[in-house]
């Protein structure tokens, strides 16, 4: 395969129209890796306006999650009483299940990627008003809104950002498989700022301690980290004063700060954000209708071997997330220096996680897959195994620090190469591919946020350490199959034009 960016020139015979296609048809499909060359379409984009759309839909990404992350890593302390916060984060995920299998396809057909990507934006300033007033009444709705409009969003700006990838493609001549890590990776690389700005904000908000606070006990300390079982914050008559909720007023400013960052998201992507498919040439602009068989193609997807093999590392990929978004600032950092220190831990967290995406995009040309996944694989188990065994102490929040940063710098991996992966494997199947991703995905955080209120820790990194050996296992058998596809389509590939260059020759003579 040829690694040079620009797509081969071809000889000066042109190839049969019915050749063309069929090749073309090949190349473009989920089962050859080297998808490059795609159909020539007739774009009216500049190379700029597409760097542009990319850039917006990064920046409005990045506002929304600075005020759902912010909230969602404070909700196992913030909205401790009867699990409420934790399980409408579960309300959320499973809504995203049903979302996947029966919403997000057609409205995505119906509305096209902008106008999905708006809408549901608008669904996350929802659940943002409920935590004004944070009761079942209102949670409960609200994260099943937000949870319809996940999947909406997500599938949505995954077939955006791979659409554009392969418009850019088209028209510089590039190869679209080294282009397509490099616009994740910058979307990513900016959205995973998002854990800065969110949890900067609560860290301001919420960093005056109370004034009545007690150093935490041993007693209790002793049960912080990965002895820590739901109801460890009370022991007795002795309460663990890192774990109080803050003032109705501070929550209130930081719940009104969050849904201007909602509010102007949703204004910048309807503004500024162009519609991709309304400037294709009239032949390929898609129909936007609802039809029973994109609901098919979801569920034909599902059987897939390659998509079946998947399944463990997009769950583990929640998975991650779920546990150090909810079990480690409840655990490690709350229970042990308090509630107010949870925002300036995550927010090493986002940095590390945002650099490290700049990162993998910048060296995927020089850098193979398999390469990042192993060295995450790698991080990630031991970090499992320091939070297994290492015991929280009175002067130990810098290791945590240093621990959030290394987590944040492997879930950079996870969140842009699967992206990658699937908008690789799968091109030729989009709408399908990415619903299934969403689908699998919101599964591991309904995983990780069951298990955060009904188990201890330890028991949960012994999960994730099996879910992670399985992932890998199931991801390097695809990885094999993939290369082997390539291998034959190679070899098709100098058949065909050996044939070609054969019937010249015949033609000159």
């Amino acid at each position: 395969m040829a690694t040079d960016d620009k797509v081969p020139k071809t000889s000066g015979l042109q190839v049969p129209t019915n050749l063309d296609t069929a090749t073309t048809k090949m190349l473009a499909s989920g089962n050859v890796a080297d998808d490059s060359r795609v159909p020539e379409v007739e774009y009216n984009f500049s190379k700029g306006r597409h760097l542009k759309n990319v850039l917006v839909s990064s920046l409005a990404f990045t506002l929304v999650f600075t005020a759902f992350s912010g909230l969602e890593s404070l909700q196992s302390s913030i909205n401790k009483d009867q699990g409420l916060g934790v399980y409408g984060l579960v309300f959320i995920y499973s809504t995203m299940i049903i979302s996947c299998l029966f919403l997000a396809p057609p409205v995505i057909s119906l509305l096209g990627c902008k106008w999905t990507i708006t809408a549901a934006m608008a669904t996350y300033t929802t659940y943002t008003l409920a935590n004004f007033y944070a009761v079942w009444g209102t949670m409960a709705p609200a994260s099943v809104i937000l949870g319809l409009g996940g999947t909406l969003l997500w599938s949505a700006n995954s077939m955006y950002i791979t659409e554009t990838a392969t418009q850019y493609a088209q028209i510089t001549g590039k190869n679209k498989d080294v282009l397509l890590p490099g616009f994740f990776g910058i979307f990513f690389g900016i959205v995973h700022t998002c854990r800065v700005w969110g949890n900067l904000i609560s860290s301001l908000v919420l960093s005056q301690r109370p004034q009545n606070e007690t150093e935490i006990s041993d007693e209790v300390f002793s049960r912080c980290g990965a002895t820590y079982c739901t109801g460890d914050e009370n022991l007795g008559n002795v309460t663990n004063s890192g774990l109080d909720k803050p003032s109705e007023e501070k929550l209130q400013i930081l719940c009104g700060t969050y849904l201007a960052c909602g509010l102007m998201a949703v204004g910048a992507v309807a503004i500024f954000l162009d519609d991709i498919h309304r400037h294709k040439s009239a032949k390929s602009q898609p129909k936007k209708r609802f039809s029973s068989a994109l609901f098919v193609a979801t569920f034909k997807h599902m059987r897939k071997p390659k998509q079946l093999l998947l399944i463990p590392i997009t769950v583990y990929c929640s998975m991650q997330m779920g546990f150090f978004s909810s079990d480690f600032t409840k655990a490690f950092v709350s229970c042990t220096y308090g509630i107010w220190n949870v925002g300036y831990v995550m927010m090493t967290y986002g940095v590390t996680s945002s650099l490290n995406s700049i990162v993998i995009g910048r060296l995927a040309k020089r850098v193979r897959r398999p390469f990042f996944f192993t060295i995450a694989m790698l991080l990630h188990y031991g970090l499992l195994f320091t939070f297994l065994f290492w015991q929280p102490t009175p002067d130990g929040l810098l290791i945590l620090y240093v621990l959030a940063g290394l987590w944040g710098a492997a879930d950079a991996v996870w969140t842009t190469e699967i992206n990658v992966l699937y908008g690789v494997l799968f091109h030729d199947s989009q709408e399908a591919a990415f619903s299934c991703y969403r689908l699998w995905h919101a599964f591991g955080f309904i995983l990780a946020y069951v298990f955060s209120v009904q188990l201890c820790v330890f028991m949960k990194l012994y999960i994730l350490m099996g879910t992670l050996a399985l992932s890998m296992l199931g991801y390097l058998t695809v990885e094999l199959m993939q290369r082997k596809c390539q291998e034959n389509t190679l070899e098709t590939r100098k058949t065909v034009e050996a044939a070609i260059d054969m019937l010249g020759s015949n033609l000159t003579l």
